[in-house]
């Protein structure tokens, strides 16, 4: 069994989509359908650039999605591989999580740019720049994260937001108090952690303002059961039913990624292999990390497309 699942920020890469556009119809009417809902010229961005204006999370998280979308559409329009003929659920990390919910049909095209471009800016306004950080904290577990955390907040906010691997955890919250985390870090013996580049404090409690927003966006959002079911970051187990979709959807602004534990749930469930499509590999580098038996396969170039096309047709 497959589950196919779609990366959050930080795949991002200037350039990304450019050959996809050039080679298939399909892929560039996705990406004229995300431009005509923003009323925006996405893709000369993702093409070209600048690499700035690329990663201003307003910008990023719609990109992600509209590559995504388009490869699933290529999938499905060039070589005839539907998502419910060979995945058996789909999830996503973070912004993701939209992109499977498009991509199974869940939410329009349309909707799923609008609601992540309502999603990147509320975010971003949501904690003045320089007020927040984010660090990975690198061979502490989950629940030690979170003791990590509770211990550096000192009337801040200091949270454990992504549960990514075994040993690989994310603090988000106050500059202060994940730098605070970081120094109790060194004294545990960890022997890494690093301030990630991110322009806001994402998946804490300070980021309640953008999940009010997103409240209210997704209050006027039409969202149909998914043609197969979605595991939710903040639930890490499947649902199909729209209302649960649409709250969990609110929950995941402030509520962790539970990534590792929707990787182990999907594998309880008999899936062996998780097909990323879109930017990058960092969910097929992070299968293998949390359970060695999990294949990883990203779909993302050319090449990659029409290798996985072929696989699935063997």
């Amino acid at each position: 069994m497959r589950a196919v699942v779609f990366p959050g920020q930080g795949s991002q890469a200037v350039g990304m989509g450019k050959d996809l556009a050039a080679t298939f119809a399909s892929a560039r009417e996705v990406f004229a359908e995300v431009e005509d809902a923003l009323e925006q010229n996405l893709t000369r961005m993702m093409f070209e650039g600048p690499e700035q204006d690329l990663m201003m999370t307003e910008n990023t998280q719609p990109a992600l999605m509209s590559l995504s979308v388009a490869i699933m559409r290529v999938l499905d329009k060039e070589y005839g591989v539907r998502l419910k003929d060979v995945a058996s659920y789909v999830a996503g990390h973070s912004l993701g999580e939209y992109s499977a919910l498009c991509a199974a049909d869940a939410i329009s095209l349309s909707d799923t740019a609008r609601l992540l471009r309502t999603r990147g800016r509320a975010m971003q306004k949501a904690v003045p720049f320089g007020k927040g950080a984010m660090a990975a904290i690198l061979g502490l577990d989950a629940e030690q994260a979170r003791a990590l955390s509770a211990e550096a907040s000192d009337g801040e906010v200091c949270e454990a937001a992504n549960d990514n691997a075994p040993g690989q955890v994310v603090v988000s919250g106050h500059a202060g108090a994940v730098k605070r985390a970081i120094e109790i870090a060194k004294k545990l013996g960890v022997k890494r952690s690093v301030l990630l580049p991110v322009s806001a404090p994402f998946h804490c409690a300070l980021m309640r303002p953008a999940a009010e927003a997103m409240r209210e966006a997704l209050a006027g959002v039409s969202i149909a059961s998914p043609t197969v079911p979605v595991v939710p970051n903040v639930t890490a187990r499947a649902t199909d039913d729209p209302e649960e979709i649409r709250k969990l959807l609110v929950e995941q602004v402030c509520g962790a990624v539970r990534w590792r534990e929707s990787v182990q749930f999907l594998k309880s469930r008999g899936v062996g292999s998780l097909v990323e499509v879109g930017s990058g590999r960092v969910l097929s580098g992070l299968a293998r990390r949390i359970d060695r038996s999990m294949e990883g396969t990203p779909v993302g170039t050319l090449e990659e497309i029409e290798a996985f096309a072929k696989a699935v047709a063997a």
